[in-house]
């Protein structure tokens, strides 16, 4: 039985959209010191929109973000997905994250990823078959959590973590496994604000012709010349307008 004995100020959290309720979504945690944005360096891929949604939220709501890129030893076996490595590390790097490479098969990295998490209370979240679970059961051999190959067919993972759950690590913090990356909800933001939580376009909006520029269609837009000169991924830019022209905007009540 667990008791609880302290309330503590909540400095952060998350949320995620209700499974019965489309406009409600309910806190799955809080006092988060570390959120780690779980991708595979092969299959299965996820797509540069979802990880951007689960960003922008950790962005939203003031919890530092990584990305992790796993199953990197499958590049040696694999080298047609080099270039799909490498545009994950370009691609965030540019944004101003940290991307870490791992490999939770083998344990390449995993020592200095351990020394990070060492003494916080970290969230794993990414799409099935990236590895989450894998890369818990490497942190700390005693959770056995439960893990599943990815389906060939389909080149996608299998379910294996339903709902969030907090283990503490042996050598000292919590990690929360997470079912998935989809469904997590924004907060409620003007179009005008959006971009805030892109640091590398709210950083080239400084020099738009006009303060009210959403960097779609108007004129004078550094954003959009950025990205023309290079200097803003198109990848980070395609995913901020999937999020401007979201019909539901993506925002949820608690």
């Amino acid at each position: 039985k667990a008791v609880i004995t302290e309330i503590h100020p909540r400095v952060n959290y998350l949320i995620r959209k209700s499974v019965n309720l489309s406009r409600q979504a309910h806190i799955i945690a809080a006092n988060i010191d570390w959120a780690l944005a779980i991708l595979s360096a092969t299959e299965p891929k996820t797509p540069f929109p979802f990880i951007d949604r689960f960003l922008v939220t950790c962005q939203a709501y003031s919890v530092p973000a990584t990305i992790i890129l796993n199953k990197t030893d499958e590049l040696e076996q694999v080298p047609q997905y080099l270039s799909q490595a490498e545009q994950y590390r370009d691609v965030y790097q540019r944004a101003g994250y940290t991307v870490m490479e791992v490999s939770a098969r083998t344990g390449a990295g995993m020592e200095l990823l351990a020394q990070h998490l060492k003494g916080k209370i970290s969230l794993l979240s990414g799409i099935s078959g990236v590895g989450k679970s894998a890369l818990a059961n490497r942190l700390d051999p005693q959770l056995h959590l439960k893990t599943a190959p990815i389906s060939l067919a389909h080149m996608a993972g299998k379910h294996t973590t339903t709902y969030y759950e907090m283990h503490p690590l042996g050598t000292g913090g919590y990690i929360i496994d997470s079912p998935g990356i989809k469904g997590f909800g924004l907060l409620e933001m003007t179009k005008e604000e959006l971009s805030h939580y892109f640091p590398e376009i709210f950083a080239a909006s400084a020099s738009c012709r006009f303060n009210g520029c959403l960097h779609a269609e108007e004129p004078g837009c550094a954003v959009r010349e950025a990205v023309e000169k290079g200097l803003i991924p198109a990848e980070r830019y395609d995913s901020y307008l999937r999020l401007l022209e979201d019909p539901e905007g993506g925002k949820y009540r608690i």
